[in-house]
């Protein structure tokens, strides 16, 4: 999924609709050989800090952060996938007006869907479970359409969750 969402942000970048990037992982560099000068491979490295999410940028002015994750159960995403210090943080994106949000594919469908960080925020906190059921994120999140460019199309459904008043209100001017 991560390709595809890669792909997918540099459609969207090439055609100024949105500006959204990978973030990379935080690492330290412990150790690295050195076999030739054009071939150096790190043989050593952990992780200097937990990242936050996995994609952030801007989307019709506004700061967009989001976490994709992927699970092969036919049932259920489990939540233990998910980080406090992801919620923490898409928690603080929310507070100062960014978008948020969690793409979540279940590969045995090949189904990937949006759900709005808030909804999902509250079910991992409040909600007493351990998962968000397939038939709940069907319910609750909108299934992201897939074409060849983008490979998903996923700010369309940003724009229904998000803009569903400013895209109608510019229609009907």
């Amino acid at each position: 999924m991560e390709k595809d969402l890669n792909d997918s942000n540099a459609y969207y970048a090439d055609c100024d609709r949105a500006l959204i990037h990978k973030k990379p992982t935080p690492i330290q560099v412990v150790k690295v050989d050195y076999p030739a000068r054009n071939s150096a491979k790190i043989t050593e490295a952990y992780y200097k800090t937990p990242s936050t999410t996995d994609y952030n940028g801007i989307y019709r002015g506004r700061a967009v952060d989001f976490e994709a994750k992927e699970t092969r159960s036919l049932t259920s995403f489990p939540f233990k996938s998910i980080h406090p210090h992801q919620i923490q943080h898409l928690k603080k994106v929310l507070y100062h007006g960014g978008i948020g949000f969690f793409i979540i594919r279940f590969s045995r469908y090949s189904e990937t869907y949006l759900i709005d960080a808030r909804i999902l925020i509250d079910l991992y906190e409040n909600g007493k479970k351990q998962s968000i059921s397939y038939k709940e994120l069907q319910e609750l999140g909108s299934l992201i359409r897939e074409s060849l460019t983008p490979r998903l199309c996923y700010l369309d459904n940003v724009d229904d969750l998000f803009f569903k008043e400013e895209i109608n209100y510019g229609k009907e001017s």
